[in-house]
């Protein structure tokens, strides 16, 4: 019996070795230049830099479910074939409407469905949280940065005004430019607060999943990435504003600018962390 079972292991694992030989040619051949130009992105992108430890991350995941993995059974379900089809016409498409997220999403979709159609739906199930997890690597479509990008832009700008109004420096705000006595400030994209969000949010994930048991604080601590990252940017152009009066616009430009939004990326994650410190001590009840 355990020779049988040697046997029919070893012609399953076979059988996955031949079919995974054809389809990475495949994928090299259609996804080449699209992974190609996601690199590109994450180096020409400032906002999305940290394309580049996604990966990194998401292999650490699947690292740390090793003996989980080595546990299972390979049985591959033909319906992963139907995903990696899916996949492949969300590449089309995405090509053919020239939609970079949606092309690159595809990747995502195809690599769920070589797991499910080589391995099986416990493999599938167990990969798929640093399968999701690689979709931080992926900017953000164009149109939809905008949407985000200029509310915080505009939001940024009428805390920095309040908190201006509210310390006695005399300040007008016409949507993003705040016009001082001596000097004028614009809320630019680059202020808007949305590449810390983005980096904080991929690291409130990780964060979440290390320091959290229970699926309902994970959630909560990202969630509360959003109003932390606005925040803290809100208070880093008051803080601006406020330097700008006294010191002239230089403040806002050049070293201080860069060197703010380190400051902030590290505050708003301290304030990350001491949240998520007072979620671990909230005892749930296991009903």
């Amino acid at each position: 019996m355990p020779d049988l079972m040697t046997r029919s292991l070893f012609f399953v694992n076979r059988k996955s070795l031949i079919q995974l030989g054809i389809l990475l040619p495949c994928m090299a051949l259609l996804y080449g230049s699209v992974i190609k130009g996601l690199v590109s992105d994450w180096i020409r992108l400032p906002d999305f830099s940290h394309g580049f430890l996604i990966p990194i991350v998401s292999l650490y995941f699947v690292y740390e479910r090793r003996k989980q993995l080595t546990a299972l059974l390979p049985s591959g379900q033909w319906t992963g074939l139907g995903l990696i089809i899916f996949g492949i016409l969300l590449l089309f498409l995405g090509n053919l409407a020239t939609e970079y997220f949606t092309m690159r999403f595809s990747l995502l979709v195809v690599i769920g469905g070589i797991v499910l159609f080589l391995l099986g739906k416990e493999f599938y199930k167990s990969l798929l949280f640093p399968l999701i997890f690689l979709i931080f690597m992926i900017p953000i479509p164009s149109i939809l940065m905008d949407r985000i990008t200029f509310p915080m832009q505009l939001f940024a700008s009428k805390v920095a005004a309040s908190a201006l109004d509210l310390v006695g420096i005399p300040v007008l705000r016409e949507g993003n430019v705040m016009l001082l006595a001596n000097t004028s400030l614009e809320v630019a994209e680059a202020c808007s607060g949305i590449r810390s969000l983005i980096s904080l949010l991929a690291l409130s994930v990780v964060f979440a999943y290390l320091s959290q048991k229970a699926t309902w604080k994970r959630m909560v601590l990202i969630l509360s990435t959003f109003p932390i990252a606005i925040l803290a940017n809100a208070a880093r152009v008051s803080g601006t504003g406020i330097l700008a009066h006294y010191y002239g616009d230089k403040v806002a430009q050049g070293f201080f600018h860069g060197f703010s939004g380190w400051i902030l990326f590290v505050v708003a994650f301290v304030c990350l962390f001491f949240f998520g410190t007072i979620l671990s001590k909230i005892k749930t009840n296991k009903f």
